[in-house]
């Protein structure tokens, strides 16, 4: 099973992206508050569709609320800061657990929290003039790498909606 972590969001259009990537992928999300909109956003809304319903979504107050659950979570955390890059990391094993922790758009993770995990930051090599990559760019970006080393188990890989051979 997969996990994505927020950390504190700011907005509710990256929030409602990444609602519909763990709805496609049957992952968890977490979200870490205190939260600067509601989940009855209208950006959420409109970015989440209805995968919003049918994605299992928990939310914590804050982090020492969240950590009452996960401290013991094996988490991976993503930071420009890190000096491993995601795709080094073997996620492979699909009776795993895999939890990414992303930060907020304008800040990132603290640096206290990373501090304490820096055996498990990765980052997401970019050009040396940039500072970032959209949130939830970023969460499909290293989802969908752990999931092609575990060769996509339990994801359809051929179109079943409209049928295998529907472009045909």
């Amino acid at each position: 099973m997969y996990k994505v972590i927020l950390y504190q969001p700011e907005k509710p259009s990256n929030v409602g992206n990444i609602i519909r990537t763990c709805s496609a992928i049957n992952a968890k999300l977490v979200i870490i508050g205190p939260l600067s909109f509601t989940l009855d956003d209208k950006a959420l809304k409109r970015a989440g569709m209805d995968y919003i319903s049918i994605t299992d979504i928990e939310i914590y107050d804050n982090y020492e609320d969240f950590l009452k659950l996960y401290k013991d979570e094996n988490i991976y955390y993503v930071t420009r800061y890190a000096k491993k890059i995601y795709s080094s990391c073997d996620y492979s094993n699909v009776t795993k657990n895999y939890s990414f922790m992303f930060g907020r758009e304008s800040t990132g993770i603290p640096k206290e929290v990373l501090k304490e995990h820096l055996d498990k930051c990765i980052r997401i090599p970019m050009t040396l003039s940039s500072r970032s990559l959209n949130l939830s760019n970023c969460v499909a970006i290293v989802l969908y790498e752990a999931l092609r080393q575990g060769n996509f188990f339990d994801l359809a890989t051929v179109e079943t909606i409209k049928g295998e051979d529907f472009i045909f």
